[in-house]
């Protein structure tokens, strides 16, 4: 007999190695001895309280033995010689887009700008070290995409879009913990995604698939409303049937390249604002009540979600990494973006949030008009170069302390930061454009009363947060063909349909059946 079962215990019964067990048992009014195993489908904390509660959501096997193994399996087949798709971009999108390929019987070729992932990690240092940044290679483009060193958080909202379990477990497949299958906010960590990453890029190889790195995509040859070839970077030229364009929110020059060609796109609203920054011991000690104390040993750093209306336009905490890093997320030389990350651990010092608010390329941008489908990246562009400057024309991000940032004043020193290029005390405050500085300032304002704590000098406000999504929409059809362009298949953050690691897997197996549904 299997019982499905929601179980709460305190911190004290979690610290017992039958804790859960002896819990089901006496809800159930069994002896233990007669639960055979317990399966935990979810696990979440509720620190609402003093007394801190762990919530679970189980099935207890009863007098029959528990399954070993998972219900999902992956039929990868031998497709060296098969029909091919273009897949262009490595991120999560590209990424199971070229698995369901084979899934489905069909070669994916992979084009991927930057580089694998042990290679890009010496472009990551030289954005650290040495303020310079390869525009092809760097913390959003190279194997595995943004998410693969800006911390693999993997919650998300999109429940309606696909199977999201699948995605799960086919990370587990390829090496991702399994503790992602259980936790409500699952995250891998910076440190551990990256071998995840590769050991999906090698089973496409065996499985007779091709990853090209390196292999910037420069311009597409079309005729009768198809994309017939398409032209690398190095001079090459590759012929095509079918491309599934899966190249992230940050490539703008395909967005220019696409404009140019006169393929429709659309402005899409988005949003920007900055990384907030805390010691990580003022969070634990307000979300678990332990202020001045360590948090307890079984208590993960604590994380937090805010939201707020300000006259009529939302201010909201965006990618919140507890016991993280900010990391230069620049694509080009000449503009500051910030972004955050936390290793497995979640074991450092600080707390770092994107807290941004929403640009409505229909009310917000009327000076940017010139740019039609362009304008919200052409806004978005310019904050990053206004970053640029005020940060002392190097990497080096321009910051204010928390407080300063509300109360319009330039702060004479900042706090200690996880940054590695380093801060520039600049006024943020005046520097950003109105929509956005004047809706945070009273956000966090709001944000303090939320959180008694959280409004503090001991925070900085570091600038900017700005790639929270795509500023542009590729338009496709219901068959998820572009409208005009009948064999590509716009995909993931960058076409505008995705949010996170997940949802853009999730699209990215969606282009690969419509894809070959149609070959």
């Amino acid at each position: 007999m299997i019982k499905a079962l929601q179980l709460r215990i305190n911190l004290q019964q979690e610290r017992q190695a039958d804790g859960l067990l002896k819990k089901a048992a006496y809800d159930l009014d069994l002896q233990p001895s007669e639960i055979s195993g317990i399966r935990i489908l979810r696990k979440s904390i509720d620190a609402r309280k003093r007394n801190i509660m762990f919530n679970y959501k189980v099935e207890v096997y009863i007098n029959e033995p528990m399954p070993e193994t998972s219900e999902y399996h992956f039929d990868y087949k031998d497709v060296s010689k098969a029909k091919p798709i273009h897949i262009i971009g490595f991120g999560p999108a590209g990424m199971y887009a070229a698995l369901r390929c084979i899934e489905l019987g069909f070669k994916p070729i992979v084009l991927e700008r930057g580089k694998n992932v042990q290679d890009r990690r010496r472009d990551l240092k030289a954005i650290n070290q040495d303020h310079f940044v390869n525009e092809d290679s760097n913390y959003c483009f190279g194997e595995g995409g943004a998410g693969t060193y800006s911390d693999g958080k993997l919650y998300t909202r999109s429940l309606k879009r696909g199977d999201v379990r699948r995605i799960f477990e086919n990370l587990v497949y390829h090496g991702a913990t399994d503790q992602i299958l259980v936790d409500a906010h699952p995250h891998i960590g910076t440190n551990k995604l990256p071998k995840v990453v590769q050991n999906i890029r090698e089973n496409i190889i065996k499985y007779g698939g091709e990853v090209h790195f390196e292999s910037r995509v420069t311009d597409f040859t079309i005729k009768n409303k198809n994309i017939t070839a398409i032209q690398l970077q190095d001079g090459n030229e590759l012929q095509v049937d079918k491309v599934i364009l899966a190249t992230g929110h940050s490539a703008r020059d395909i967005f220019y390249l696409l404009n140019d060609k006169k393929i429709k796109l659309k402005a899409k609203s988005f949003a920007m604002g900055v990384r907030v920054e805390h010691p990580q011991d003022i969070i634990d000690g307000i979300q678990y009540h332990c202020k001045g104390q360590q948090r307890d040993e079984l208590l993960p750093a604590a994380s937090y979600s805010l939201v707020e209306q300000i006259n009529h336009r939302g201010v909201y905490s965006f990618c919140m990494c507890p016991g993280g890093f900010i990391v230069p997320a620049a694509t080009a030389n000449g503009e500051v973006v910030v972004n955050g990350m936390s290793p497995s651990k979640r074991n450092n010092k600080f707390a770092n949030s994107g807290i941004v608010t929403e640009i409505n390329v229909d009310k917000d941008l009327y000076k940017y008009e010139q740019f039609g489908p362009l304008k919200a990246l052409e806004y978005q562009k310019n904050l990053e170069r206004l970053a640029f400057t005020a940060g002392g024309r190097r990497q080096s991000a321009p910051a204010q302390k928390l407080t300063d940032f509300v109360e319009g004043k330039l702060s004479s020193s900042l706090n200690a930061t996880s940054y590695q290029p380093g801060l520039t005390s600049a006024p943020l405050h005046s520097l950003l454009p109105k929509i956005i500085g004047g809706s945070l300032r009273k956000g966090f304002k709001a944000f303090g009363e939320k959180m008694k704590g959280y409004y503090t000098e001991e925070a900085n406000v570091i600038g900017v947060e700005s790639r929270t999504s795509s500023p542009v929409n590729i338009p496709r059809t219901e068959t998820l063909e572009h409208p005009e362009i009948t064999n590509l298949f716009p995909c993931g953050e960058g076409g505008g349909y995705a949010g996170g690691i997940i949802s853009a897997a999730m699209d990215g197996e969606r282009c690969a059946e419509a894809a070959t549904a149609t070959t």
